[in-house]
């Protein structure tokens, strides 16, 4: 199929970078139905090719509306605003429609004066947008079509309720769009109060991951999973590796081991400024820096387009962040290799995580580091205190410890 069977205006098409000659499976299926005007809930795995599923209709409609309208992209972190809003530009600039980037971090009296410039398309942080809004810098009634992307962590990292209140101060005609790898039915429940009869389109099985994906799970000793790291580093000719940590502190002295080994590596996380995060990706990017660890919060605005490998040193938390991590690896159509380095004190994460895939996802043990920790049993390793023993031992307490010391000799 080719872009100019989904209604798609051939100045629009000829705009497109020159490596996308075709349409992938998720733009296939949801840009006619964007630009019928219809809502929208997709399921659309990470590397799918959803920013375009999205923005090309987008760009068409603030054409034909000959530029009287306004698009707002809402996403969870910085990282992704900066990736969606340049991604978002590279066709509609050609296009003569300008695009703005509002985060935290930046510069708002900047962000104002672009604001003040008409811009035609928003992408932006909810904190960030919030605050713009209550300064009136600008017409948010101007805004009739609304994107989410991410839908699903944007209710996990707790930014649910900074996109109801975006939601009410837009135009109550716009058309509204989510896009999600994962879709629980909490969110589905709170998709339906934002949007009228959406279409629902899934580009692939629910909660599943990317197929071009080969997945590894070695189960080794928590203690050994630092050197496993370092010896899978050393054995494959990965020329950059994504690592996914679970705390910020953890990525530090993670980041500092692997240094040490002689692995140039940089760390990405929530403790960093505005500036030490970006100088964080742009060594990565530009291949300074092999190896990236990030927590989960920073990850998400990530894109390396040929990134072969990512290794989670520790599994998530969260099921759904599962599905994430591994979908940075494997991006259009191209292959990737996703490690996750298991301990048995992990093994309800892990369960988690095939309950929602719906995969064996077997775990196997790595011939150089034999697995010598034993599985939790769920009882505790301590005796049990003996009540009666407490009891008699406070009753053998004697009034000596009532009567007054003698004082010392000199």
């Amino acid at each position: 199929m080719s872009f100019s069977s989904l209604s798609l205006d051939a100045e629009i098409i000829s705009a497109l970078p020159n490596d996308i000659k075709s349409p992938t499976e998720i733009q296939t299926r949801t840009i006619p139905e964007l630009i019928a005007g219809k809502d929208l809930l997709a399921l659309a795995n990470t590397g799918s090719g959803k920013t375009l599923a999205y923005a090309l209709p987008l760009i068409q409609q603030l054409i034909k509306t000959k530029n009287d309208s306004l698009s707002l992209v809402l996403v969870p972190t910085r990282e992704l605003a900066t990736q969606v809003g340049s991604a978002i530009d590279t066709v509609a600039s050609k296009l003569n429609l300008h695009t703005v980037c509002l985060t935290g971090g930046s510069d708002k009296e900047a962000q104002k004066q672009a604001l003040a410039n008409n811009p035609h398309i928003i992408v932006a942080t909810t904190g960030r947008m919030l605050d713009l809004l209550a300064d009136n810098a600008l017409d948010a009634k101007r805004i009739t079509t609304l994107i989410l992307d991410e839908a699903d962590r944007l209710l996990d990292m707790g930014f649910w309720h900074d996109v109801q209140s975006i939601a009410e101060q837009i135009s109550a005609k716009r058309q509204t769009a989510m896009f999600s790898a994962t879709f629980s039915a909490e969110l589905k429940q709170k998709a339906a109060l934002l949007m009228h009869k959406p279409s629902e389109i899934s580009a692939h099985p629910e909660n599943s991951t990317n197929q071009d994906i080969e997945e590894t799970l070695y189960l080794v000793n928590k203690g050994s999973k630092t050197k496993a790291l370092i010896h899978l580093l050393a054995q494959n000719p990965w020329q950059q590796v994504l690592v996914f940590i679970g705390a910020k502190e953890n990525a530090d002295s993670l980041s500092k081991k692997l240094t040490k080994a002689g692995i140039q590596t940089t760390c990405l996380h929530g403790n960093k400024t505005q500036q030490e995060r970006e100088d964080a990706l742009a060594e990565f990017k530009s291949g300074k820096a092999r190896v990236l660890i990030a927590t989960d919060l920073l990850a998400r605005g990530i894109h390396i387009d040929d990134l072969p490998a990512v290794i989670n040193f520790e599994l998530p938390s969260y099921a759904e962040v599962y599905v994430h991590r591994v979908g940075r690896t494997a991006r259009a159509g191209k292959q990737g290799v996703a490690i996750s380095l298991v301990c048995h004190g992990e093994t309800a994460a892990l369960n988690a995580i095939r309950e929602l895939t719906q995969r064996a996802l077997p775990l196997v043990e790595m011939a150089e580091f034999p697995v010598t920790d034993k599985p939790s049993s769920g009882e505790s390793k301590r005796a049990p205190r003996d009540k009666k023993a407490n009891r008699r031992t406070n009753n053998k307490k004697s009034i000596k410890q009532f009567q007054a010391k003698k004082p010392r000799k000199a």
